[in-house]
């Protein structure tokens, strides 16, 4: 078990921490000490400082894997990651410095997962049942498809005009699942974030929610990037 990091795992919009069940189990069953926290996607602040609070409760190294916008959530500790050593992006949000998801969604028609969001009272867009269906989880048994749906966190649509400052990447290794099919985030965008941070990049013919269609790829990437840093420590 030496040199083995902690891994906590971020969930992205749409999605919550069960979304992780799989590769948890995986993770577990080699011996990994794994958290796969909730977050409310009320405000990106709010969300750094959960997961702030959460790595406050790590000892030792911590690796970081963040799924779409959890990759966000990731990137937004900045350079202040006191004991992580590592960030894993999975089919991820990986944003520079001034960059916002708003600007990038405006430069060309967003993913179909994305086209028909409906913004509550509050401003927090929840996703249809069928594009939920069809086109964010398009790879997922339905029947498993239909209890993500059920347990979906919005988010807060403000949050697509917040604006990144110096992001985590700059200062830490990094490594990036592609997910070749992917409606949400363009894979063409997650080949550029991944090839602008330098990651470590695997393609994967998934849908947005590889960690439940593709658990097994998902594992492999986190393996190989915890046992590079866990070499390092």
């Amino acid at each position: 078990m030496s040199g083995r990091p902690n891994i906590v795992l971020v969930h992205g919009a749409w999605a919550d921490g069960s979304s992780w069940s799989a590769v948890v189990e995986r993770l577990q069953a080699d011996g990994y000490t794994v958290s796969a926290p909730q977050f409310a996607e009320g405000a990106l602040a709010a969300d750094v400082a959960r997961l702030r609070q959460v790595l406050a409760r790590q000892h030792g190294p911590t690796l970081l894997v963040g799924h779409s916008y959890g990759g966000q959530i990731v990137t937004a500790l900045g350079t202040d990651t006191p004991n992580v050593v590592g960030l894993v992006y999975i089919a991820a949000f990986g944003l520079d410095e001034g960059e916002s998801i708003g600007k990038l969604l405006a430069q060309g028609p967003p993913g179909p997962a994305l086209a028909h969001l409906d913004v509550d009272e509050q401003g927090y867009a929840w996703m249809p049942e069928d594009d939920f269906l069809n086109q964010f989880a398009a790879d997922v048994d339905p029947v498993k498809a239909r209890v993500m749906y059920a347990v979906q966190q919005p988010l807060a649509w403000s949050a697509v005009d917040e604006v990144m400052g110096v992001p985590a990447w700059r200062s830490l290794p990094s490594w990036f699942l592609v997910a070749e099919g992917d409606r949400t985030i363009p894979p063409d965008a997650q080949r550029a974030f991944a090839a602008r941070m330098g990651a470590t990049t695997v393609e994967v013919a998934t849908n947005h929610v590889a960690m439940v269609s593709h658990p097994d790829d998902v594992l492999q990437l986190i393996v190989t990037a915890a046992e590079a840093v866990g070499a390092t420590q």
